[in-house]
């Protein structure tokens, strides 16, 4: 057996450098991944002479007291396969409170104070502002700064990631327009999905009695009349009543989840109105998106890649931009998921592209750049890559690093233009390269419960790595 020779540059001096200096620049920071929830998806030296040029905001759009005219049913978005991206926009609801808080009681990082903005973190803040200025943006600028993080604070991050999703467009002068179309387009399936179906029965009657002949007398009682798809007992499939019971199953586990999501954040858990108001918009995204994509519905896990995007735009500091951060999530969410659709339908798991052939991608990605860290895992200690890898694939990577490093991490995903899989792919294969002494040295057992508890990591060295894994293009 001929052994592969690990590369060169994985002995670079980074290997020994400390941890990230961005790891306490945000309060998140505390956030412990030890403690993090399990989830089971499905039953995912500054410069002090310089001034960063004042951030330039996309505008808020304008209240009005005559909306947009809704959309028609065949607007609502559907998953879209990511090779035909296509801009989405959205609409409202929150509050401006936006700092990530963790209980006073937390072990570890309690102490810490937040460290000034490096210089590197400012000229990048530079660099973007100034982008995001241009009455035209260059996305694929934005993308290759974008692509080593972005730097917290200035509301740089919101404004980013939507465009980066194709939410916003690059021509700056079309950014209200689309932003009132979606909002409004966003608040119409509200109305139109969330709405019990006593309600519904209630606005046909009215309609009904409306549209009476007003010669009619009025001492004879109207009595509408009630098809036996509207009867609360009838089973049809176009039945209201029928399709809002089996609704509520899944509106349950909704629920369920929300109230699970990132337990240790006071933005998500508490019993505070901000914390309850955040809990409710991700419980109405989640539920709308199961309506419009029938197909696929809810899948457990879901509420874990929603989290990230609602909290990076509900932190705006922008206050029209984070009071319409439900509707401006939604629409990313889709498109988000447009790329990662098959990994949460059960019926494709053993398809070509389904989660199981991502795995696989996986596995040979780490056998072309590690073949001994390969073969010790997948033929000595038999661990099979889904017993860990399922759970990076399909939550993105949230549950194995505290939330503030997992942006940075989703800072990187956003930005490749080839969609974020390949490049999840990538950082995955690095994170086993990363600790494989440990895993050279381990049997099952120790390897299976490091890889389910991954342990801290430099995430600038982590992303470093990951890309030095990309494809050379050919010449």
């Amino acid at each position: 057996m001929v052994k592969k020779n690990v590369p060169d540059w994985l002995n670079s001096s980074l290997w020994s450098t400390a941890p990230s200096s961005s790891s306490s620049d945000d309060p998140s920071q505390h956030y412990s991944p030890s403690s993090k929830p399990a989830v089971s998806p499905r039953k995912i030296t500054s410069d002090s002479n310089f001034e960063p040029p004042i951030p330039v905001r996309p505008p808020t759009v304008a209240r009005e007291e005559q909306p947009p005219p809704p959309p028609s049913r065949s607007q609502k978005p559907e998953i879209k396969d990511r090779n035909s991206r296509t801009s989405i926009s959205s609409n409202a609801n929150s509050s401006s409170n936006s700092s990530i808080d963790k209980d006073e009681d937390r072990d570890g990082e309690n102490g810490a104070s937040p460290a000034s903005p490096s210089a590197e973190d400012i000229t990048k803040q530079a660099q973007l502002l100034t982008e995001l200025s241009k009455k035209v943006v260059n996305v694929k600028e934005l993308r290759k700064i974008a692509s080593q993080g972005l730097p917290d604070g200035a509301g740089i991050r919101s404004t980013v990631w939507k465009l980066l999703l194709g939410y916003l467009p690059p021509e700056r002068s079309q950014w209200s327009s689309e932003l009132a179309k979606k909002r409004s387009q966003y608040k119409n399936f509200k109305d139109e999905l969330l709405m019990n179906p006593s309600e519904i029965t209630r606005k046909l009657e009215k309609s009904t009695i409306d549209d009476e002949p007003k010669s009619e007398s009025r001492c004879v009682l109207s009595r509408s009349e009630i098809t036996h798809d509207e009867h609360p007992l009838s089973l049809g499939k176009t039945s209201i009543w029928n399709q809002f019971f089996q609704d509520s199953e899944i509106i349950e586990q909704i629920d369920r989840d929300v109230k699970r999501t990132h337990p240790d954040l006071h933005f998500f858990s508490g019993d505070s109105s901000f914390a309850n108001s955040n809990q409710e918009a991700l419980k109405s995204i989640l539920v709308v998106f199961a309506k419009l994509n029938p197909g696929i519905r809810y899948v457990q896990g879901m509420n874990e890649i929603l989290a990230p995007l609602y909290y990076v735009f509900k932190s705006d500091p922008d206050e029209e931009m984070a009071a319409c951060a439900e509707a401006d999530t939604f629409f990313c969410f889709v498109e988000l998921l447009s790329g990662f659709r098959d990994h949460f339908c059960q019926q494709l798991d053993n398809s070509v592209v389904g989660i199981r052939s991502t795995i696989t991608k996986l596995s040979q990605l780490l056998r072309e750049h590690d073949e001994e860290l390969w073969r010790h895992l997948e033929i000595t200690t038999k661990v099979n890559p889904q017993f860990y890898a399922f759970r990076w694939i399909t939550l993105l990577l949230t549950q194995e690093f505290n939330f503030a490093d997992s942006l940075h991490i989703w800072d990187t995903l956003l930005s490749d233009p080839e969609g974020p899989q390949e490049t999840l792919l990538r950082i995955c294969c690095a994170m086993l390269i990363l600790i494989r002494r440990r895993l050279l040295a381990g049997d099952f057992t120790s390897i299976l419960k490091l890889l389910q508890h991954y342990p801290p990591t430099n995430i600038r060295h982590l992303l470093y790595v990951a890309n030095k894994l990309r494809p050379v293009p050919n010449c």
